[in-house]
């Protein structure tokens, strides 16, 4: 049963189109315009979009040769990473005068932990109201926000009524939501899967529930118990104030496909550099060196080694992915080259055990 469970008022904020957003912030010309992000090139690849761009087709991901195609007035930007990580220290500033439990997903969006928070407001739809309200006071942009008892129903929920919205599920609610839910609205069934689902006659979240765990196991396999609980409002992960990074990477996709080793050469020495830059920032280093590489035909291949020390130097980075990248013939020129970094020395640090269901529906969301 949903409610022998700890109940957690858990806040999830998505930033409005973030990187598409504070191009427009910066620039208010471009408000209102079809704007991308990135892959201005031919052979670029967009980061971000304003709502003006998706309304076209356009989408991060996709290159900028089908966008232009899409949206023949769409306008290109350059991505400015510092820029967005200064606005979203400025956000997750906000975040801390709530809570300490804030685990950050990314530059645009968190998950907060609100069942006891720093302003003593029981209600956290009105503490999710005042931080967007904050936002876009403080710093000038607009989010969005998913309100629940669990991280999962949260997420799913701040997509609801974007941009510049915010959706609660109540405890009471949590069980119809997810039954009228389409299959492909719930966090972490992708296309693929989806259809997999389509094609065994699963549409919602009802279609799903009546689906027992062996029937689950058997055709989703490890994922099959995940899509079991969460149907049911089971998802019992914490907010992790310090998530735990398990990889650090940087890539770069060229302008022209590289058959030359001695180019792919210098390229490396770019990419370890950044690397060593991100390692250093974060205060980690790691063991397993891993070499990305995307051909022409865009296949894509990844070689590791394992080194039995720690390593942040960039010049062991680089003779590392230099031998991975000498490991076996290229099958074809390359488009892309990345190189990560996990296996790193990172700590766990555990967030606080909520108090139970009794305490929690004694004041409401």
């Amino acid at each position: 049963m949903l409610t022998d469970l700890p109940i957690r008022k858990i806040i999830h904020v998505d930033m409005d189109a973030f990187y598409a957003s504070v191009a427009q912030l910066d620039n208010p010309d471009l408000i209102g315009k079809a704007i991308a992000v990135g892959g201005s090139g031919r052979r670029g690849v967009i980061s971000a979009a304003s709502y003006e761009a998706r309304k076209f087709g356009v989408k991060s991901a996709m290159s900028g040769n089908l966008a232009v195609k899409l949206c023949p007035e769409l306008i290109f930007v350059k991505t400015d990473f510092e820029r967005y990580t200064s606005i979203s220290k400025k956000i997750r500033k906000i975040f801390l005068d709530y809570t300490d439990l804030v685990e950050p997903l990314s530059l645009d969006e968190a998950y907060l932990d609100v069942t006891q928070n720093k302003k003593g407001n029981p209600s956290a739809s009105m503490i999710a109201e005042e931080i967007r309200a904050r936002i876009f006071n403080e710093v000038g942009l607009t989010a969005s926000a998913g309100i629940s008892i669990n991280k999962f129903i949260a997420k799913i929920a701040s997509d609801y009524n974007k941009p510049n919205g915010q959706k609660t599920v109540n405890p009471e609610e949590v069980i119809p939501f997810l039954e009228t839910l389409d299959i492909r609205k719930f966090y972490g069934v992708g296309k693929v899967t989806a259809e997999k689902m389509y094609q065994k006659g699963i549409f919602t979240g009802m279609d799903l529930k009546q689906k027992s765990i062996e029937f689950l196991d058997e055709h989703f396999g490890k994922s099959g118990s995940y899509y079991y609980n969460v149907v049911r409002g089971i998802h019992t992960s914490e907010v992790k104030p310090n998530r735990i990074r398990k990889s650090l990477a940087a890539e770069r996709t060229f302008s022209e496909n590289l058959s030359s080793e001695v180019f792919m050469m210098e390229k490396l020495e770019q990419i370890s550099e950044e690397v060593t830059k991100r390692l250093l920032k974060s205060k980690v280093a790691g063991k397993t060196v891993t070499l990305k590489i995307k051909y022409s035909d865009f296949s894509l291949q990844t070689r590791s080694k394992t080194l039995p020390y720690y390593i942040s130097d960039k010049d062991i980075i680089l003779e590392t992915a230099k031998d991975l990248l000498y490991q076996e013939k290229m099958s074809n020129s390359v488009r892309l080259l990345g190189i990560s970094l996990s296996n790193l020395n990172t700590d766990t640090k555990k967030a606080p055990e909520p108090k139970s269901v009794s305490a929690q529906l004694k004041f409401g969301f």
